[in-house]
């Protein structure tokens, strides 16, 4: 199942720069702030996926 996690949370991160760019594009600063919040939880995801591979 960690590989369905993985995929999610990269998912997760294109899905949050893809809405910083259009919001940076319109000069929508809510959207572009969505984004960047998209991003950070799935970096954050992905960290943690990370650190339960290393304990496997």
């Amino acid at each position: 199942m960690s590989g369905i996690d993985k995929m999610k949370n990269k998912a997760e991160e294109l899905s949050g720069r893809g809405k910083e760019n259009l919001g940076e594009a319109t000069g929508d600063r809510d959207l572009q702030a969505e984004g960047q919040a998209d991003q950070a939880k799935g970096n954050l995801k992905q960290a943690g996926e990370k650190v339960k591979d290393v304990f496997k």
